[in-house]
């Protein structure tokens, strides 16, 4: 037998082994560099400053660390309760045991979100209406209409999306002080709790806006409470026949509900509301969510030029009586004896624009439309004249789908508006090709050219072939408008100007140009002259797995080994013998934290099992359409269709904010088609949000807590089942309460009772009542065997309360000689602290995706917040014996690549939005990281202009959830 040394002895470990070092919080290495700081400074032509990592002590650290962090620890009287739990080994690891345990609200500074007062200037010069967010990526939610005065700004509808809209093309969101609603649902508001809760965190107090919507609001708001604090809503205002909820402060509606509605009405501007009720014979009961609401903005009219030669024949003297005569006021002549009116000097008023936003949804609502009789004033006679009363309506924009739009009685009512220029903002198709975030799509198009198997093209690339078609499609939405009036479709960013009243009407100057992919690869050579050697490179890696399988040898024992570059680089896990590309897909949709930026998501992780089905791990606001990037919309539409179940890890907004547009896409989808409710697995205090939010529409879904699915419940359950117990008896040990002492077994190791960070799931009235649980557990066994999977576990980790990480485990397979396979191993670790639950879930894992928010320098930071840094998160992958450690969760200060230590990343690489990474390619995996080295040695500098809110949880400016 040959003889072992013992250096190498040490890297082996038994099935289960210990923590092979212990994971203590020491001062960083100041030696330690950035593999991009080495880059920056080879290229002195950089006019932006170079990033770096930052020393403890230098300047830089104090500049890196965010505001949030120092005025959590200003003027606090003590020290940030920290905590060290042992490991495994011996060793040690600190966290924030306040923040852990969730009573680290008094710990900072309250907020108290305002609404800016502003001087409003009456006299404006600039006024327009501009479209927001249209196209094939956010296709799914209605687009925005911001309509933008010289001192105020509203906002007509916040679908997801917005705020990384604004963010991309540099509308400030701080200058928002109202948004108007045209109906409450996911499709319209999916946007709404993240920028209330980025406007609340920024500044010393925090902002807030206020919110109009019908009557249907108050359910949105209730259901929001489970998790954005009060004080961010306080200004939410409903109207409309009165709801049974009273969360929201109700409008009184006038005298007929088909009466405008007054708002807003101020020297600038005059916005009022016309509800409308879907016309159905014999139905009188209303139901949530099916009032839509037209909104008509009026703008004063402006006085007529002052004509001088008109006032010195009527004898005046140039002088102050001018200017009293500009203000309305009459004076006396100075050389007749006679009285000379503002109507004698001045030229005829221009009236003042008016601007109409309507969301028809149905054709039902269409027959309300047209038998509205307060809008007859603003319509033209037959002929198309304006009759004496009536007002001209300068702009009609069309939230109406195309196929209410196209209908009959649709178009009958847009000829009554004579020459209004329409715009179609509905779901429209001309804007397949264009990608409405330009600066992630160019990022998508290099990384596709460098790596396409890892980063395939986006669905908007992929559409590109569709144009003729899409073209057809288009000359058939516009022929009928062409023929009533000047139509257009709307356009990103497309504008019509109100105010200068000689520019009245619309202009192009800012819609974004199209880019096509060639462009920006054209770009890419000209900046980085080695990339096409680079990507064939790349290539080379898959060409050397087909034609060298053999140097890829399957590890033959069953022991755990602490991988090290040079001793296990051609060894792959059994579990990867023989595997096929339609077995695991990972694609990584959202890989930023705390609010979307213009070149990452918030999280989640889409687990592709192909013909078995799908899941989605963390679903973000923008998750869908992050899926419909990736695979375009007929694609995105299958993987929601075929979603077999979504797990949440905690109720942070940037985790789960998306998953009521998900829930009803896939609703409507399977409309009309047999199938089971979807699965969520979450913390119990999304149960809450979700309960709340069913009130306003369905979401066809099935909740099960993570409590439920913990490796002890699952072990009980399976118990219960062998003894043909269903849980439902007192006696079973599946019918627990909190205050009950058989809780330990569910709690797991980390929180229990006794333990130095025993978990604040056990409070007084959140039971786990496992009798409901009992039949959505058989249900969840029974859709784990249909996709594959042999487990899917929560585990507790250390973020906040009730946060959890996840395992799926995949089934045995047997291969065709008839080896006993075993199956492929992925866990996530949603937002944590390194702890022991998490290595000891993540023992022989085949991948650990592992959050990162945190660059080695920011260690500090990362305990206060309960997060990880990159080293932290790569040294629990190495002492779990994981095989491929994927880092995500960046912070939002990196907008485009994290900082990192090169050394330590033999077995890691580094997610990007809608990176794709199958099972197969897994031995390639790290080999790619050099080279997105040379793909970013370019962008390795901080544009000041590009800098965000450094709060890393959208919660903590406001002091945490509510719970």
């Amino acid at each position: 037998m040959p003889c072992i040394s013992p250096n190498l002895r040490l890297l082996f470990s038994p099935l289960k082994p210990t923590l092979a070092f212990p994971l203590l919080i020491t001062k960083p290495n100041p030696k330690r560099f950035s593999l991009f700081t080495l880059l920056a400074s080879s290229s002195s032509s950089s006019p932006k400053r170079p990033r770096s990592v930052p020393y403890r002590d230098s300047p830089s650290f104090a500049r890196r660390n965010s505001s949030t962090f120092k005025e959590q620890r200003k003027g606090r009287g003590k020290e940030l309760a920290m905590e060290e739990t042992p490991s495994d080994s011996g060793g040690s690891f600190g966290f924030n045991k306040r923040r852990a345990e969730g009573k680290d609200k008094s710990d900072r500074p309250k907020k108290n979100p305002q609404i800016k007062e502003r001087k409003l200037n009456p006299t404006n010069t600039i006024a327009y209406v501009q479209i927001l967010g249209t196209g094939m990526d956010t296709q799914d939610t209605s687009p925005s209409v911001l309509l933008f005065f010289d001192k105020q700004r509203f906002i007509f509808n916040a679908g997801e999306g917005l705020q990384r809209f604004c963010t991309e093309h540099k509308i400030k969101l701080s200058k928002i002080d109202h948004v108007f609603l045209s109906r409450v649902c996911s499709e319209t508001a999916g946007g709404l709790p993240g920028l209330l809760l980025t406007l609340a965190g920024m500044g010393e107090e925090g902002y807030t806006v206020k919110i109009w919507g019908p009557s249907d609001l108050n359910f949105l708001v209730s259901a929001m409470k489970s998790f954005i604090p009060h004080a961010a809503m306080v200004h939410t205002q409903s109207f409309g026949p009165a709801p049974t909820s009273d969360d929201a402060t109700d409008v009184p509606a006038p005298s007929k509900v088909a009466d405008p509605i007054v708002l807003v009405k101020d020297e600038v501007v005059k916005i009022s509301a016309v509800l409308l009720q879907p016309n159905r014979l014999g139905q009188s009961q209303l139901k949530p969510g099916e009032m839509s609401v037209m909104y008509i903005c009026e703008l004063p009219e402006v006085m007529g030029k002052f004509d001088p030669k008109k006032a010195q024949a009527l004898g005046l003297k140039a002088g102050p009586k001018y200017a009293e005569l500009q203000h309305g006021k009459s004076v006396k002549s100075d050389r007749l004896d006679i009285m000379v009116h503002p109507s004698d000097v001045m030229d005829p008023p221009v009236p003042g624009p008016i601007v109409f936003l309507v969301d028809c949804p149905t054709e039902s609502h269409v027959q309300e439309l047209l038998s509205t009789e307060c809008l007859n004033g603003y319509y033209t006679d037959v002929s198309g004249k304006l009759t004496e009363s009536s007002k001209t309506v300068n702009c009609v924009i069309h939230l109406s789908p195309a196929s209410v739009v196209n209908s009959p009685n649709y178009q009958k009512w847009m000829k009554k508006f004579g020459s209004a220029q329409h715009v179609m903002a509905g779901h429209q198709t001309k804007n397949l090709e264009v990608p409405i975030l330009k600066s992630s799509a160019r990022i998508a198009a290099r990384l596709n050219y460098l790596c396409p198997q890892f980063f395939p093209a986006p669905g908007f690339w992929s559409l590109q072939h569709l144009n003729h078609s899409a073209s057809d499609a288009i000359a058939s939405t516009e022929v009928h408008v062409s023929k009533i009036s000047e139509g257009v479709s709307a356009e990103n960013l497309l504008k019509f100007t109100l105010r200068p009243y000689a520019q009245l009407g619309l202009d192009r100057t800012y819609i974004p140009t199209l880019i096509g992919q060639s462009e920006v690869i054209d770009e890419l050579h000209s900046e980085i002259p080695d990339i096409a050697d680079a990507a064939q490179q790349v290539g080379q890696f898959w060409h050397g797995l087909k034609e060298n399988g053999q140097e890829l040898t399957p590890s033959n024992d069953n022991r755990v080994m602490i991988e090290e570059p040079w001793l296990t680089e051609n060894i792959i896990p059994t579990c990867l013998e023989n595997i096929r590309r339609d077995d695991l897909e990972i694609v990584l949709l959202g890989t930023g934290s705390s609010q979307p930026s213009k070149y990452r998501n918030v999280s989640s992780v889409f687990i592709n099992l192909f013909s078995k089905g799908s899941l989605l791990l963390d679903c973000g606001e923008g998750t869908l359409g992050q899926l419909k990037r990736r695979y375009g919309v007929a694609g995105a539409d299958d993987a929601i269709r075929n979603l077999n179940c979504v797990w949440i890890s905690h109720i942070h907004a940037d985790h789960h904010t998306g998953l009521a547009r998900v829930l009803a896409l896939r609703r409507d989808l399977l409309k009309g088609e047999p199938h089971e409710p979807l699965l969520v697995i979450g913390p119990w205090q999304l149960k809450r949000y979700l309960d709340a939010y069913q009130r306003l529409e369905d979401l066809d879904m099935q909740f099960l807590d993570c409590r439920n699915t913990t490796e002890a419940s699952w072990d009980t359950f399976e118990n219960d089942k062998e003894s043909n117990n269903d849980g439902s008896s007192p006696g079973s040990s599946l019918h627990l309460n909190v205050n009950n002492e058989s809780m330990q077994d569910i709690n797991g190791t980390l929180f229990s009772r006794g333990s130095r960070m025993q978990s604040y799931w056990k409070q007084p009235g959140s039971p786990v009542d496992i009798s409901v649980a009992y039949p959505f557990l058989r249900n969840l066994k029974k859709v784990l065997g249909e996709a594959g999977l042999e487990a899917l576990i929560s585990f507790p980790v250390v973020h906040c309360p009730q946060a959890f990480g996840i395992v799926l485990k995949a089934a045995e397979r047997v291969n065709s000689v008839g080896k006993v396979i075993p199956g492929w191993k992925v866990v996530y670790s949603g937002d944590t602290r390194p702890c022991p639950e998490l290595v000891e879930a993540s023992r022989g894992a085949t991948v650990l995706i592992h959050e990162a928010t945190f660059e080695d320098g920011l260690v500090e930071e990362a305990i206060a917040r309960n997060h990880s840094t990159t080293k932290e998160a790569i040294d629990v992958g190495n002492s779990a014996g994981a095989y491929r450690i994927i880092l995500t969760h960046f912070s939002q200060r990196y907008p485009k690549i994290p900082v990192f230590d090169e050394a330590h990343m033999h077995k890691t690489c580094i997610a990007f939005d809608m990176m794709s990474i199958n099972i197969a390619d897994l031995p390639v995996l790290p080999k790619v990281l050099p080279y997105l080295k040379l793909l970013f040695r370019n962008e390795m500098t901080v544009d000041e202009s590009e800098t965000v809110d450094e709060s890393d949880d959208y919660l903590d400016a406001l002091g945490g959830v509510v719970s």
